[in-house]
C-alpha cells in the first residue's frame, strides 16, 4: 500500500516521525509508549470524535443522537440521570426532581430500545458513563444488540465501571467497596468470554479532576486505581495479557496547555511500567488507551462565549497529548445542559483541529522539546511519590477508607479557590476583564413532567411483562449474589425479562447492603 504523502501549504513534505535532532531513540508505538500507542497515530486515522449526550426521555435523547451522527460524530457517549446512576427507578421517591435532568432516564430495557431506535449497534461504538449500575446498563445494551442480531464478539464500546473514583471524588456509589469490586471483576470476566471487544472499564481521572485535584493528583490517583483493578482481576484468575487489553482510561484536560500534554505522555509511560511489573508481556496489554473530555469545571457562567476558546485550547492539548477519543464541552454547560447549537460548535472545534490545523500531519510533534520532555519527567516523578504512598497504605481501597485521597483532593480544591479569590490565578471574565452586562444565552431546560411520563411507562411495562418470570429471575440473582457465581448472566436474564433497573439494584441491596 502506498504511503500517503503529506505536505505543508507551501509544499514541504512532512515526515511521519521526527526523531532528530532530539536524538530520541524511542519511537511512537514502542514501549513504554511515551510518544503514542500507534506508530502512525493520526496519520492513520483521527481520534474518535464523541459528544457526550443524554437528557430527558430515551425518545428525546434518541433525536439528539441522530442529529450528532448526522453532523459527523464518530461514536456516541451516553449520559444517564442521577436516579439511573444510583439504582432508582423514576417512580422512587428519591428520584423526584432529578429524572432526566443531568442525563437520560433509563428504567428498563424498553428505554434502551427507544434510546437506540434506528441505530445499529454493530455499526457504532458507544461509551456509557455509568458506574454503580454499570453491569445492569451493559446487560441492557447487550440484550438490545442480541435483539438486533448483532455479533456479540464484534460489539464495541466502553462502560465506565470505575467505582473507586466514586468513593473518592464523585459519590454515585451504592454498595460497599468489596461488593462493588466483585461486580466490576464479574464484568471483566463475562466480557472477556462473551463480548471480547468491549472495553470493560474506563478508569477515570476526569471526575477526580472535576472534584478539584491537581493534574499530578489526577494522574497519580487514576493510575493507582488502575493498579488496584489489575490486581483484583489477577486475583480472580484472569490473564493480564488478555483483560488488560480491554482496559481504557478517561482523563480531563484543563487550561494549562503544556502541563496537560506532559500528563498524557507521563501516563502512558507509567502505565506501561505498571502493567509490565504485574506480568504483562504483550504490547497490547501494556498500552494505555484513553478518552479525554475538556474540563467542565473550567467553564464559566460569566461571558460563556469565552468557553469556546477554553475548549479549543484544551482539545488541542488532548490531541497533541495523543488521545484516542475526545469529547468537547458545549460553551453553555456552566449554565445548563448544552443546546444543539453549542453541541455543534463543540464538534466543529474537533473537526477544525483534525482537518485544518495540521497538527495531525506528524506523530508526537512536541517530542524532543526541552520543556515538554522535562515536564513529562517531573509529572511522572511527582505522581510516583503519591502512588508509592498509596501502595504503602495497601492500595487505593485502603487509601480511600483512610480518607487520604479525599483529603488530598479537598486541600487542592481549597487552595485553587483561594488563589482565584485573591486574584493570584486569573480567570478571564470572572476576576479579571469582567463585563458588567451579563449575557442571557438561550438555555436548555428539562421539564419535571418527564418524571410523570417515565412513571406511566413503568406502570405500563409491569402490566405487559411476565411478572412471574421477572420474580423468578430476581430470586435467582439474589441466590447467586449470596454465593460466588458471576452475576452478569443473572442480570442479563432479568433485563431480558424486563425487570427494572431499580428492581435489580434493590435485589443486590438486599444482599450487599448500602455504603
Amino acid at each position: 500500500m502506498a504511503v500517503r504523502k503529506v505536505t505543508t501549504t507551501s509544499g514541504i513534505e512532512i515526515k511521519e516521525v521526527y526523531a532528530e535532532p532530539s536524538g530520541m531513540s524511542e519511537l511512537p508505538g514502542e514501549y513504554p509508549f511515551t510518544r503514542g500507542i500507534q506508530k502512525d497515530m493520526y496519520r492513520g486515522k483521527p481520534w474518535t470524535m464523541r459528544q457526550y449526550a443524554g437528557f430527558s426521555t430515551a425518545e428525546e435523547s434518541n433525536k439528539r443522537y441522530h442529529y450528532l451522527l448526522g453532523q459527523g460524530t464518530m461514536g456516541l457517549s451516553v449520559a444517564f440521570d442521577l436516579p439511573t446512576q444510583i439504582g432508582y427507578d423514576s417512580d422512587h421517591e428519591l428520584a423526584e426532581g432529578e429524572v432526566g435532568k443531568v442525563g437520560v432516564a433509563i428504567d428498563s430495557l424498553k428505554d434502551i430500545e427507544l434510546l437506540f431506535d434506528g441505530i445499529a449497534l454493530k455499526d457504532i461504538t458507544t461509551s456509557m458513563t455509568i458506574n454503580a449500575t454499570a453491569p445492569i446498563l451493559l446487560a441492557m445494551y447487550i440484550a438490545l444488540a442480541k435483539k438486533q442480531g448483532a455479533d456479540l464478539e464484534q460489539l464495541s464500546g466502553t462502560v465506565q465501571n470505575d467505582i473507586l473514583k466514586e468513593y473518592a471524588a464523585r459519590g454515585t456509589y451504592i454498595y460497599p467497596p468489596e461488593a462493588s469490586m466483585r461486580l466490576i471483576t464479574d464484568v471483566f470476566e463475562y466480557c472477556s468470554k462473551e463480548v471480547p471487544k468491549w472495553n470493560t472499564i474506563s478508569i477515570s481521572g476526569y471526575h477526580i479532576r472535576e472534584a478539584g485535584s491537581t493534574a499530578v493528583q489526577e494522574l497519580a490517583f487514576t493510575l493507582a486505581n488502575g493498579k488496584t483493578y489489575l490486581k483484583a482481576a489477577i486475583d480472580k484468575g484472569l490473564d493480564i495479557n488478555v483483560f488488560a487489553k480491554r482496559l481504557s482510561f478517561f482523563f480531563n484536560c484543563h487550561n494549562n496547555f503544556f502541563e496537560e500534554i506532559a500528563k498524557f505522555r507521563a501516563a502512558r509511560r507509567m502505565w506501561a511500567h505498571i502493567t509490565k511489573s504485574l506480568g504483562a508481556t504483550e504490547a497490547g496489554a501494556q498500552k494505555l488507551r484513553f478518552h479525554t473530555q475538556t474540563g467542565g469545571s473550567t467553564l464559566t457562567a460569566q461571558q460563556p462565549m469565552n468557553n469556546i476558546v477554553r475548549v479549543s485550547n484544551q482539545a488541542l492539548a488532548a490531541v497533541l497529548g495523543g488521545t484516542q477519543s475526545l469529547h468537547t464541552n458545549g460553551y453553555d454547560e456552566a449554565l445548563s445542559l448544552p443546546t444543539e447549537a453549542a453541541a455543534k460548535i463543540a464538534l466543529r472545534t474537533q473537526q477544525i483541529i483534525a482537518f485544518e490545523s495540521g497538527v495531525t500531519d506528524t506523530v508526537d510533534p512536541l517530542a524532543g522539546s526541552y520543556f515538554i520532555e522535562a515536564l513529562t519527567d517531573e509529572m511522572e516523578k511527582a505522581a510516583q511519590l503519591y502512588i508509592d504512598k498509596i501502595d504503602a497504605m495497601g492500595g487505593s481501597v485502603k487509601a480511600i477508607e483512610k480518607d487520604f485521597i479525599q483529603q488530598e483532593i479537598a486541600q487542592a480544591a481549597y487552595q485553587y479557590q483561594n488563589e482565584i479569590e485573591r486574584g493570584e490565578r486569573v480567570l478571564v471574565g470572572v476576576n479579571r476583564f469582567t463585563d458588567p452586562e451579563a449575557a442571557n444565552p438561550n438555555l436548555f431546560r428539562v421539564d419535571d413532567v418527564i418524571r410523570l411520563q417515565q412513571i406511566e411507562k413503568i406502570q405500563q411495562l409491569k402490566k405487559e411483562r411476565n411478572n412471574s418470570a421477572v420474580e423468578s429471575c430476581l430470586n435467582e440473582l439474589f441466590s447467586a449474589a449470596k454465593g460466588s457465581r458471576n452475576l452478569m448472566p443473572f442480570i442479563l436474564s432479568a433485563v431480558e425479562n424486563y425487570a427494572t433497573l431499580g428492581e435489580i439494584s434493590d435485589t443486590l441491596r438486599r444482599v450487599f447492603g448500602e455504603y
